[in-house]
């Protein structure tokens, strides 16, 4: 018993001095930007889960800068309207068996910005209902809940007012699309603003690597918010990396699908796949002893703050990720150049929309490793691919 007491006592008074101990002595990040494109500002989503909204956005709004365009701030939420009122119409005529959730894909934005056009911002903010920010809680649980009903078909019969009644709600939240406007003088539709701002949509094609779908074939990956079904090109692992930096080198941004469940995946600007788990890493044990919880643990005790050891990537272990739900559809960004640590490691720059409120500025460096492992799909302009790839998919 005693013995147990001095042992308890050992345990307690380690773990208080790691708790103690000061975490400015582990070494910081020092980045060194190697390339860097165009991008808009840092816009902030809020609470909404319209990432792939922001991000695909955020891509094309990049491609008018490459293309020697002025800076432009396009409406995101003009996106969400059509995108949200078309997926109404595929969950009714699937009888409810698809995903109804706001989340979406990057090819949404490119089907929107073909088939319906864009606005600039300042015409649809979507925020027609008492906020400052995005906040879509109350949205969400509505358009879920009217679904719901619709598709369980009370009346045995569809009535021809259920799609007028879901559009009423988008347009009480977002705002109604608007369908005449005026832009340094001129009058726009929505089509016609996006055809005089020279981006082809045929011209953007969506890539991704697993190995369960043949190279250099496309196929729908097998996600709940792909919900149009729309197909990608896959490719061998190293050809896939490969598109990122010759893209990045030649001027052209990326956007980004990826998975950010991952611990390693910071609020403060950095996206790592520690080689140590990170529940094994000083703060788990110290947490029990102590009694404090294990969020305030992993804040005082280990907070990613420095370069390390990352897991080995190869396209085995990328595809057990994906087959074990724990490389996930979670967020889209744009990903706008390179820059490497005080080691020489390489890291991706990466335009998040999550506001600026981080060490970055609501920038992420994500490490080649992390962008490996967990990337599910990006959206590049066809001349942002090698010729050679380009020739291997039948686009050349």
């Amino acid at each position: 018993m005693k013995k147990n007491i001095l042992l308890l006592g050992f345990l307690l008074s380690t773990a208080f001095s790691f708790a103690q101990k000061d975490t400015t002595s582990v070494d910081t990040f020092k980045f060194t930007t190697v390339k860097e494109n165009k991008i808009t500002s840092v816009k902030n989503q809020a609470n909404s889960g319209t990432c792939w909204s922001f991000s695909g956005i955020g891509f094309f709004e990049s491609e008018l800068l490459r293309m020697g365009k002025p800076e432009l701030d396009l409406s995101e939420m003009f996106v969400v309207h059509h995108s949200y009122s078309d997926k109404a119409d595929k969950y009714v005529r699937m009888n409810g068996t698809i995903n109804f959730g706001s989340g979406g894909s990057f090819y949404d934005v490119q089907y929107v910005l073909k088939n319906y056009g864009i606005v600039p911002e300042k015409e649809m903010t979507g925020l027609n209902y008492g906020e400052e920010k995005h906040n879509h809680g109350e949205l969400d649980g509505l358009t879920s809940a009217y679904m719901k009903v619709i598709v369980t078909n009370p009346n045995k019969k569809l009535s021809t007012a259920w799609k007028n009644g879901f559009d009423g709600i988008l347009d009480a939240y977002l705002g109604k699309c608007p369908t005449d406007f005026i832009v340094d003088g001129k009058h726009y539709s929505p089509i016609t603003y996006e055809k005089s701002l020279g981006l082809n949509m045929d011209n953007y094609i969506s890539l991704t690597s697993f190995t369960h779908h043949p190279f250099y074939q496309q196929f729908a990956i097998e996600i709940p918010d792909n919900w149009r079904w729309s197909e990608s090109y896959n490719l061998p692992l190293d050809e896939f990396m490969r598109v990122f930096d010759y893209a990045i080198e030649k001027g052209y941004c990326i956007a980004w699908a990826s998975d950010v469940s991952e611990k390693g995946f910071t609020r403060n600007g950095i996206a790592v796949l520690p080689e140590t788990k990170l529940a094994n890493l000083p703060g788990t044990d110290q947490a029990k002893w102590l009694h404090i919880p294990q969020k305030e643990m992993e804040t005082k005790i280990y907070k990613i703050n420095g370069p390390q050891p990352e897991v080995k990537v190869t396209p085995e272990s990328r595809q057990k990720g994906f087959d074990d739900y724990q490389t996930t559809d979670d967020h889209g960004m744009v990903i706008f150049g390179t820059a490497k640590d005080q080691n020489g490691t390489k890291y991706y720059l990466v335009k998040n929309s999550w506001g600026t409120d981080n060490k970055y500025k609501g920038i992420w460096y994500a490490s080649e490793t992390f962008v490996k492992a967990k990337t599910i799909d990006i959206l590049v302009n066809k001349e942002a691919i090698p010729k050679d790839i380009l020739k291997k998919l039948g686009l050349n």
